[in-house]
């Protein structure tokens, strides 16, 4: 492996620690959990001489928070919010490989490259750099964002609060301040059983689920094409899974199907709910409708004309905020109060990927971005 710089020495360490949400391999607990990276982190910070505290979220999972102080009055607080949670892969993937001036391995890009740019600015103020007068710099490493954001959640409703916070995501360095939400809907048709043999004797639950389906793939998509946000486009619908029936020689007399339906800013699940059971009943389909998630998930939208987002934009060398069609840590923490966009190196497409990888130079200009924008706080 060639020299490395401080910033991609640590995204390769980050890498080699294994931290799968446990909730997604719940039988590998070699792989799973975030305490390690947390740990790890940890002991980065004390050679700093900064103290960590642990924010207890689930059993055994704590998110993790430094704080670095003004030499002033507290007047402001800015948070950095990368999570350390990342999706299942091989054993082997957590071995970083360079290649091309690329990182490979599992997390690099879904976001221990936010991870390690984050931290880095962090520490290269706390390493004696100059440091706002008057502003709270808090680093908060956040747990489960890959499952139900309990992190960002428990972050939201226990603090601390802030003016700003950057969530750390693949944005390929755009600043990102409005992201879809998402809604998981479970529909759900009965029937009546009857033998294979004489169809007639029964009701076919998938059959009528058929129908709802034409119904949500021809008439509800062309609904929800004619509506638009200027950074996010249309809301979407797509059928994630469906069951039913028992086996082929019996009339199935039950159908469920989950979707996920990711929603604009103005759209809330009881609004959802409404236009989707109202364009079912005129064509006289009548599905059971529960929601399939208990979290909320609603749309992210930051008004991009705040002034630490302007400064953030300015740092990033960037002239305008873009949107984003997934869903991040941002929004549950907006949700408690604090205005939040999203930034990071590498690329959406490369996250949960097989072969993930992020590129070192993004990796190195995440850092300096947020390293200039925390300098120039006042």
């Amino acid at each position: 492996m060639p020299r490395l710089s401080p910033v991609h020495r640590l995204l390769c360490e980050l890498v080699e620690i294994p931290s799968v949400n446990p909730l997604l391999l719940p039988d590998e607990e070699e792989l799973t959990g975030e305490a390690e990276v947390v740990d790890f982190l940890a002991e980065e910070a004390k050679k700093l001489g900064i103290s960590a505290r642990k924010m207890r979220v689930l059993p055994g999972r704590s998110n993790l928070l430094l704080r670095l102080r003004p030499a002033g009055r507290v007047r402001q607080r800015v948070l950095l919010t990368p999570h350390l949670d990342v999706v299942p892969a091989e054993k082997r993937a957590f071995k970083p490989k360079i290649r091309k001036g690329n990182l490979h391995g599992r997390g690099s890009c879904d976001t221990k490259g936010s991870v390690a740019s984050f931290f880095s600015a962090f520490a290269m103020l706390a390493q004696g750099g100059p440091r706002p007068k008057n502003t709270e710099i808090v680093f908060v490493g956040l747990v489960d964002e890959e499952f139900g954001q309990a992190g960002s959640r428990a972050l939201a409703q226990k603090g601390p609060k802030g003016d700003l916070a950057i969530a750390g995501e693949p944005t390929k360095l755009q600043v990102v301040s409005a992201h879809k939400g998402n809604l998981w809907i479970r529909l759900g048709t009965k029937g009546k059983a009857a033998h294979g043999s004489t169809p007639e004797n029964g009701k076919n639950a998938i059959e009528a689920m058929t129908k709802v389906l034409q119904c949500l793939f021809g008439q509800y998509s062309k609904m929800l094409a004619k509506k638009s946000h200027p950074l996010l486009g249309s809301p979407t619908v797509s059928i994630g899974r469906i069951t039913g029936g028992s086996q082929p020689n019996v009339i199935p007399n039950h159908c469920e199907i989950d979707l996920d339906r990711r929603t604009l800013p103005d759209e809330t699940p009881a609004s959802v709910k409404k236009e989707l059971t109202e364009l079912l009943a005129f064509n006289g389909l009548f599905p059971s409708y529960t929601g399939a998630r208990e979290a909320s998930c609603p749309a992210l939208e930051t008004d991009p004309k705040l002034p630490l987002v302007r400064s953030f934009l300015k740092a990033a060398g960037r002239r305008q905020t873009y949107g984003v069609p997934y869903f991040t840590d941002a929004s549950p923490i907006a949700m408690g109060g604090t205005p939040a966009v999203v930034y990071g190196p590498g690329d959406i497409a490369q996250a949960h990927a097989k072969d993930e990888w992020v590129s070192l130079r993004e990796v190195e200009k995440c850092r300096d971005a947020i390293h200039r924008f925390l300098i120039g706080l006042e």
